[in-house]
């Protein structure tokens, strides 16, 4: 009876497909948020199955012991894979499998694999989140269908916890809840043949309503600043990108700007948007594929499919452990799936597609949303032809210190080149992202700070 329930609340969804602005909600709407929805909006109850359990507050903060440098234990570190899905048994799991997950099935038969684990409903945010979701709730309206947005407080998160039409649920995903940050990791492009050279970034990202010497009031379309500096290999160090990212990029267009170390000037960065290519990426992933997805969205309609069920890499702490070699995790083709955990959870199913008279290298883009973060967990991106070309997973693995989630890697595998992108991995740094140290401030995130950040 539940998944009858879902699937003609997903029916009821898909009609309602791309277009207008958000609807005014009901009282009686907003207070499911409190019944039988959880404070950001995702179904509290488990599925008739029991495959998928009951969300219950999320992992507490004292779920496992934190460890030097910032980083965590692993609170499932001694549990067991339940079964395996592989190229000789996909069909049986076909359902809950996406079209980008049966291609690489396809693409890589003697090697991929998808180990399952039991599902954990881990994620859970601090009670002001909850308190800002309920207080906002029905407030934010769509621009142009879903191009940006308006009536929007500083600092929200979330802005449509109820959504009704796929322009809203992209929104919940590009304004969902995130801390000040300032983290190292590597990104890799590897060849065919699985060889590989580590680029290592380095990135500070404040947020207007967390930042001291800021009045968020004051910079009302603002959400956030981003600085990326290349710090290895030694022909890319030095190089940094600067943007400025705003909610209504119609409004005001995001703005950045790069330091070339080698020029040592200091220019503005136009491309740095859409489907430009991603930093120091070998063109393996665009501007937009960062964070999953990111940017102005109006290049695309956006279509709520609708609700379903979806093996998800989920609960990734294997991939932050302290210690673990980079060179273990990547592979020819693929990731190590010794070292991954996929989950069965629910997800918003949205799909884009170019609209008339714009261009982008993918002409559609299907995205599965988890309904518990707001959190794209994968991507199917597909070309000009209507061929699936790029399948995205984000790995997603909660601090349960700062009761927030994030992404332990990135992957983005071109399926018909058979090359791919991860980028993420910390585990050989010297710490894990640091949430908690001295905030931003706003002269840090001037394009004057850029030639003194570079390094040559």
């Amino acid at each position: 009876m539940h998944k009858t329930k879902a699937r003609l609340y997903g029916v009821a969804l898909s009609m309602l497909a791309t277009g207008a602005a958000a609807q005014s909600l009901s009282q009686s709407e907003i207070d499911q948020l409190s019944t039988n929805l959880t404070p950001i909006g995702a179904e509290k109850a488990g599925n008739a199955d029991g495959t998928i359990p009951e969300w219950t507050g999320g992992l507490p903060q004292d779920a496992g012991q934190p460890l030097p440098n910032h980083f965590l234990e692993n609170p499932f570190q001694d549990e067991q894979s339940e079964f395996v899905i592989t190229a000789s048994n996909y069909q049986q799991y076909k359902d809950q499998l996406t079209p980008g997950q049966v291609a690489l099935f396809e693409r890589y038969p003697d090697s991929f694999r998808m180990p399952i684990y039991p599902s954990r409903r881990t994620v859970g945010y601090p009670q002001a989140v909850y308190d800002q979701v309920k207080e906002t709730a029905g407030q934010a309206r769509l621009l142009n269908g879903g191009d940006g947005v308006e009536n929007v407080r500083p600092g929200s998160s979330f802005i449509f916890p109820l959504p009704k039409s796929g322009g809203e649920v992209i929104w919940n995903h590009m304004t969902r809840y995130r801390l000040n940050a300032h983290r190292w990791y590597m990104q890799v492009m590897p060849q065919t043949n699985g060889s590989y050279t580590l680029i290592k970034l380095e990135e500070n990202i404040g947020y207007p309503e967390q930042m001291p010497d800021i009045d968020p009031t004051t910079m009302p379309n603002t959400l956030l600043f981003f600085k990326q500096q290349i710090n290895a290999p030694a022909r890319l160090a030095g190089n940094v990108l600067l943007v400025h990212d705003t909610l209504d990029q119609l409004k005001e267009p995001r703005m950045a700007w790069v330091y070339n170390a080698g020029q040592r000037r200091v220019r503005r960065a136009p491309q740095v948007s859409y489907d430009g290519p991603g930093s120091a990426s070998d063109g393996m992933r665009t501007v937009d594929n960062f964070s999953m997805y990111n940017g102005a969205p109006d290049r695309y309609n956006w279509t709520l499919v609708g609700k379903k069920e979806v093996y998800l890499p989920y609960n990734s702490a294997k991939l932050t452990t302290p210690g673990l070699k980079y060179a273990d995790v990547i592979k020819a083709g693929h990731i190590n799936p010794e070292h991954a955990r996929f989950e069965l959870h629910r997800v918003w199913e949205v799909q884009g597609n170019v609209k008339d008279g714009q261009r982008h290298i993918y002409s559609q883009r299907n995205f599965f949303i988890d309904e518990d973060s707001w959190m794209i967990g994968l991507a199917d991106h597909y070309d000009g032809r209507g061929a699936l070309w790029r399948v995205a997973e984000g790995h997603l693995s909660f601090n349960y210190q700062y009761q927030i989630p994030g992404y332990a890697l990135e992957t983005l595998y071109d399926i018909i080149a058979g090359r791919y992108i991860a980028l993420g991995m910390y585990t050989e740094e010297a710490s894990a992202p640091q949430l908690d140290g001295t905030p931003p401030t706003y002269n840090q995130f001037t394009p004057a700070a850029l030639r003194a950040a570079g390094v040559r």
